[in-house]
C-alpha cells in the first residue's frame, strides 16, 4: 500500500528541502515550498509524538454548509446583452464530498455530462492523475460511458454519499430546471470534481477526534489544489475553486501551510478562489483575554459535555511574556501549573475522574514563533472544568483560546464566557484568498453561525459577504433541496469570479486578471449599509454585488 495511504505512516507537512538524499517512497511532493514525509508508527505514543513540531502534523478540516440570484445583481448581468455571463470558457473546481455525476444538474441538454473530470481520491483501482499517486481520475469520455451504460456505477464508481459537494457544485454551476426553480450561478461554465479521502486515522488519534467524525486532513486538501493549477495548465483556461470546507485549528493568523499555498496561488492569473469563513460564530467555541492590570492571570470556564469524551483545545499566546496553564476538573482536582517548555509533554491522570490530559505548553510553535498550548482530553468528565491561565513572568497577558470546529465536538461543549470573534476557519485568514461570509438573503441579516474576523493578527476577514440561507441546490439521487452555511456563500461567490473570468480572459478584456484583482472589485463594488462602518469583522466590505462591479469596470 501506498505510504499516503497508509496508516501505518504518518504524514507530516515539511518544507523542501527536509532531509538529505531522502527516498522517494517516504516523500509525497505538495507545492514548491511543502512536501509530505511518511513517518512509520511503531510503538511511538502521544508523547513521544513531541519531537516532530506540531505544525508538521496536517490540520483536520470539516464540511461549512448544512435563494435568489437577484440579491447579488446576477440576474441583472446576465440579461444584459453585452454581458450575458453565464460562465463559458471557465473551468469550475469543486474540493468535497464528491458528486452526483448522475444528476441533471451536470449534464447538458443531449444528457452528456458537463463534468470535464473527476479525481476521487477514495478509489483506487484506476489510474491517478498524472503527476499523482493515489486515487483514481475520470474523464469526460469515461463519464459519458457510464451515462450511457445500464450501470454507470461498474464503469465510474464514483458517488458522493454525503451530499455536500453535490449541493455546492451545483449552487455554483447546475444547469437550470424550471420545474424546481432552480439554477447555477454559472450553468454554461464546466466542472471539475474532487472527491476527498478522509483523514487518516492515526491522524484523528493524534487530535483526539471521534473515529466517526466526517474530516479530511490538510495535506489532501494541498494536493487538490495542485489538481486544480495542473487542470488550468491542461486546457490553458481559468479555473476558479471553491472551498467550502474550514479547520479551527492553528493561530488563525494566515501562517499555516495551506493558507499561504492558496496566498501565493491567488497571484497567479486566471486563477480564482473562494474560501468559506466557517461557521463557528455562535458556537461558543473561542475565548479571548486580555489581562493588562494585577493580577496578572485569568480563569475561564468550559462545559463539557456528555457526549464528547475525547477532544483537543488550543491557546495562541499573544502576550510578550511566557504563560503557564493550571487546569482543574469539575471535582476540584488540579494539575497546577504546567510552564513552558522546548517540547516536554506533560501526562495527567486524576484520581476522582477518568480522565487523562495531555498538555503541550509550547514555548513557542515553530511556524509562527508563539506560544501555543495543546490540550488534549480523553475519557473526559462531563461539567465545568476551569482552566488558569498565568503570566510567569508576572506582567501583561493575552490569549485566545479555540475548540474544534463544527462535526469534531457537539454543541453541548463550548466556553462560558465566549467571544463570538476571532472565528474565522482556516484558510480564510489568509491573505489573498477572497473569504466569504454569509448572510440570509431574505431580510438581509447575517447568518448567526457565520465565522467573524478579524484574523489574530488583525489583518481583515471576511472580505465580503453573500446569500447563504436555503439556497436552492441538487442532492444525491435526482433530488433537489437547499443548503445554509458560508460553504454556499462561498459557492454563490465561486460563480460570480467565473462570470468575471469570462468577461476578463474569455472575452479578452483583460488576459492577465488574477484572484486578488477579483476581489477587489468585488469589494469595491459591494452594497454597503448606512449604519455600519466599514469594513468591518462581521460583513467585511459588505455584500457582493456583480451589477455595481461591472458598472465600475464600464466607466474606466
Amino acid at each position: 500500500m501506498k505510504k499516503i495511504l497508509d496508516n501505518n505512516y504518518f504524514d507530516l507537512i515539511i518544507t523542501n528541502p527536509v532531509v538529505s538524499t531522502p527516498s522517494l517512497d517516504n516523500i509525497t511532493y505538495l507545492n514548491n515550498r511543502h512536501s509530505l514525509l511518511h513517518i512509520p508508527i511503531a510503538d511511538v505514543t502521544l508523547c513521544e509524538m513531541v519531537k516532530y513540531p506540531v505544525h508538521t502534523f496536517p490540520a483536520i478540516f470539516t464540511l461549512t454548509s448544512t435563494v435568489s440570484l437577484e440579491q447579488s445583481g446576477i440576474g441583472t448581468v446576465q440579461r444584459n446583452p453585452a454581458l450575458a455571463l453565464y460562465g463559458s470558457g471557465v473551468i469550475i473546481v469543486v474540493i468535497d464530498t464528491g458528486v452526483d455525476y448522475q444528476h441533471p444538474a451536470f449534464r447538458n441538454s443531449d444528457g452528456s455530462t458537463r463534468i470535464l473530470s473527476i479525481w476521487d481520491q477514495t478509489q483506487q483501482e484506476g489510474t491517478p492523475p498524472e503527476t499523482f499517486t493515489f486515487g483514481t481520475e475520470y474523464s469526460r469520455e469515461t463519464i459519458n460511458t457510464a451515462l450511457n451504460s445500464d450501470d454507470p456505477l461498474s464503469i465510474v464508481p464514483s458517488t458522493d454519499t454525503n451530499g455536500h459537494g453535490t449541493a455546492i457544485a451545483s449552487v455554483i454551476a447546475g444547469t437550470p430546471n424550471l420545474l424546481e426553480s432552480f439554477s447555477g450561478v454559472v450553468p454554461q461554465s464546466d466542472l471539475v470534481i474532487v472527491k476527498l479521502k478522509e483523514a487518516k486515522e492515526n491522524l484523528k488519534r493524534f487530535y483526539f477526534i471521534p473515529d466517526e467524525a466526517l474530516c479530511f486532513q490538510e495535506s489532501d486538501l494541498m494536493l487538490s489544489f495542485r489538481y486544480s493549477l495542473a487542470i488550468s495548465e491542461k486546457y490553458n483556461r481559468p479555473v476558479v475553486t471553491c472551498f467550502a470546507l474550514g479547520s479551527s485549528q492553528g493561530g488563525h493568523d494566515g501562517r499555516g501551510a495551506l493558507s499561504g499555498y492558496l496566498n501565493d496561488l491567488a497571484l497567479q492569473p486566471s486563477i480564482g478562489i473562494s474560501v468559506s469563513a466557517g461557521n463557528e460564530g455562535n458556537s461558543q467555541r473561542h475565548y479571548f483575554n486580555s489581562t493588562q492590570s494585577v493580577p496578572y492571570y485569568n480563569d475561564f470556564e468550559l462545559r463539557i459535555g456528555e457526549n464528547d469524551k475525547m477532544f483537543a483545545m488550543e491557546i495562541w499566546s499573544s502576550s510578550l511574556g511566557r504563560l503557564s496553564i493550571d487546569i482543574s476538573s469539575p471535582n476540584r482536582e488540579s494539575t497546577q501549573q504546567v510552564y513552558p517548555t522546548l517540547g516536554d509533554c506533560r501526562v495527567f491522570n486524576f484520581v476522582f475522574t477518568p480522565t487523562t490530559l495531555y498538555v503541550n505548553n509550547y514555548l513557542f510553535e515553530e511556524e509562527t514563533g508563539d506560544q501555543m498550548i495543546l490540550v488534549r482530553f480523553e475519557n473526559t468528565t462531563p461539567g465545568i472544568w476551569r482552566i488558569r491561565i498565568r503570566s510567569v513572568e508576572d506582567e501583561p497577558l493575552s490569549f485566545h483560546a479555540w475548540l474544534p470546529s463544527d462535526g469534531l465536538i457537539s454543541n453541548q461543549t463550548f466556553f462560558l464566557n465566549s467571544s463570538p470573534d476571532t472565528t474565522i476557519t482556516s484558510p480564510g485568514n489568509g491573505r489573498r484568498q477572497l473569504t466569504v461570509t454569509a448572510y440570509n438573503q431574505l431580510n438581509n441579516s447575517i447568518l448567526g453561525e457565520s465565522s467573524r474576523g478579524y484574523t489574530r493578527m488583525g489583518l481583515i476577514k471576511p472580505d465580503i459577504a453573500a446569500p447563504g440561507y436555503q439556497l436552492t441546490c441538487a442532492v444525491p439521487g435526482n433530488q433537489y433541496g437547499s443548503v445554509t452555511g458560508t460553504g454556499a456563500a462561498a459557492a454563490h461567490v465561486s460563480g460570480i469570479i467565473a462570470m468575471v473570468f469570462e468577461w476578463a480572459i474569455v472575452r479578452g478584456n483583460y488576459k492577465t486578471m488574477n484572484g486578488v484583482d477579483v476581489s477587489r472589485l468585488m469589494m469595491r463594488g459591494a452594497v454597503r449599509a448606512s449604519s455600519y462602518t466599514y469594513p468591518n469583522n462581521i460583513w467585511g466590505y459588505g455584500q457582493v454585488n456583480v451589477n455595481n462591479m461591472f458598472l465600475q469596470l464600464t466607466s474606466i
